[in-house]
């Protein structure tokens, strides 16, 4: 069998010598010529690629962090109104918006009902006094009959002693024969008559005392039945007091939950009739802090917030209270920041919406830089592709709401056409711009440009600076602002 071989095209030069060569071989010889071009190309182009710089200038402002939440606009301190006792609001004398006064009658329940209870209790309470008027006679009438039957006992003790006496005597001359045997015999009777009538006489006294002891008890039980009757007849004097609703407080009604005609019914709770704001000149934001925030929040922060009735309306206040209660809803865990803002035209009504900024970090007079142109430096400074987003620089910061401590870092500006390294300290940032300060030995000021980021491109040997436009003020991210102080 014989070799295949082709035959070698005029454009092969010195290899025309060759007439015959094998198929495997001439394409390995191709793709090599090929791959050698191709270096060859490749190597060409980047020596003539471009790089080509995006820049921003620094600018000297006031970084402010801040974190941006929504609340309720509130009175300082509402009092809400109820009732005691159950009835039929017979009478309103107030209504939505009233200015009422300390004492001042809202409304009236019917009194009826309970002016009837109480003339039931008086009527109590006069039966009562009798009983124990009645007991009390019983009893001194039963004390004076325990005295009498103790003074009889005296009397039959002597008459017994004078009877043995007698019977003494009488034995002694019966036997000298002077008295009968039947004078004797007398005696003995007699003697026996005194004994059994002195022993009545201490049972009677007995008898007497027991009986004034019971007597006594049915007057201590008469006494504590007018106490108990007493004791109604001014519970339900305070219940009529009660059917008279009075302002514990000086303010404005902000709402009235009950009609004339309508039957209210103090159980376990009582029910609410009013709600009064005791000043609405003062009233207070409660804000819905996430948990993520609260840790840079603390009282002194200062506050803007609007409401939709007044957009164009910028309101300030100050955070008084971080209440350490959490509420969660739907796993997200916030916290209620109270502020504390001034209303002396009454603009601000409860219950609006307030969208509100709380600053909790600022550095005033500094300079100015993208967060980007440090993470340029970072890249650049570590040989790593100097790209926009290349360097973590934002993690070593902490989270928007808590700032930063101040941390060494590095911005490169575009000097004609060159990068020079200037170090910096970072005084605060937030998720795009930074403040700063410029290290010793460094010329870094208002008006360089920094770079941001780089890019390649181009068949020109060349380095070239985009000058971007000055960043606007007021920033540029959801919870964190700048401007001019």
């Amino acid at each position: 069998m014989s070799t295949p071989t082709v035959a070698i095209p005029g454009w092969f030069g010195g290899l025309k010598r060759f007439p015959h060569i094998p198929l495997r071989v001439l394409a390995a010889l191709g793709a090599g010529v090929l791959v050698l071009a191709a270096i060859v190309v490749i190597v060409a182009v980047r020596s003539h690629t471009v790089v080509s710089y995006v820049t921003k200038p620094i600018v000297r402002q006031t970084l402010v962090l801040s974190v941006t939440a929504s609340g309720t606009v509130n009175p300082q301190n509402t009092v809400t109104v109820g009732t005691q006792v159950s009835g039929i609001i017979s009478q309103l004398y107030v209504d939505f918006n009233s200015k009422v006064k300390t004492g001042e009658v809202l409304a009236r329940i019917n009194p009826n009902t309970i002016q009837a209870q109480l003339d039931q209790a008086d009527a109590n309470l006069a039966q009562a006094q009798a009983s124990e008027t009645e007991a009390g006679a019983n009893t001194s009438a039963q004390a004076a009959g325990a005295t009498a039957a103790q003074t009889a006992i005296p009397k039959a003790q002597a008459a017994l002693t004078t009877a043995q006496e007698q019977l003494t005597r009488d034995q002694t001359l019966l036997t000298e024969g002077y008295v009968p045997q039947e004078t004797v015999q007398t005696d003995q009777s007699t003697v026996s008559q005194d004994e059994a009538a002195l022993a009545q006489a201490k049972a009677a006294y007995t008898q007497s005392q027991a009986q004034t002891q019971a007597q006594g008890a049915g007057t201590n039980a008469a006494a504590a039945a007018v106490q108990a009757a007493q004791a109604t007849v001014q519970q339900d004097a305070i219940n009529l007091t009660n059917t008279v609703i009075t302002s514990p407080v000086n303010g404005t009604v902000i709402a009235r939950d009950v009609s004339v005609g309508q039957t209210v019914a103090a159980s376990l709770a009582a029910p609410t009739l009013f709600s009064i704001a005791e000043n609405l000149d003062k009233m207070e934001v409660d804000i819905n802090v996430g948990e993520p925030d609260i840790g840079g929040i603390s009282p002194g922060n200062t506050v803007t917030f609007t409401v939709l009735a007044y957009p164009s309306t910028t309101f300030t206040g100050k955070v008084t209270q971080v209440r350490i209660n959490p509420q969660t809803l739907n796993n997200v865990v916030t916290y209620d920041v109270v502020v504390d803002v001034a209303n002396p035209n009454g603009t601000l009504l409860p219950g609006m919406t307030a969208n509100a900024t709380i600053d909790t970090a600022s550095a005033s007079n500094a300079l100015i830089v993208p967060l980007a142109a440090l993470q340029f430096g970072v890249a650049r400074s570590a040989g790593a592709s100097a790209t926009t987003g290349s360097a973590t620089w934002g993690q070593t910061l902490g989270s928007a709401s808590s700032g930063s401590t101040a941390t060494s870092g590095v911005v490169f500006v575009e000097r004609a056409g060159k990068l020079q390294a200037e170090h910096i300290t970072v005084l605060l940032a937030n998720s795009t711009e930074a403040a700063v300060s410029a290290s010793a030995g460094s010329t870094l000021n208002v008006g360089d440009l920094v770079v941001v980021s780089q890019s390649t491109g181009g068949t020109v040997v060349t380095k070239t600076a985009t000058h971007a436009a000055a960043p606007t003020l007021g920033g540029s991210s959801s919870n964190a602002t700048r401007g001019i102080h």
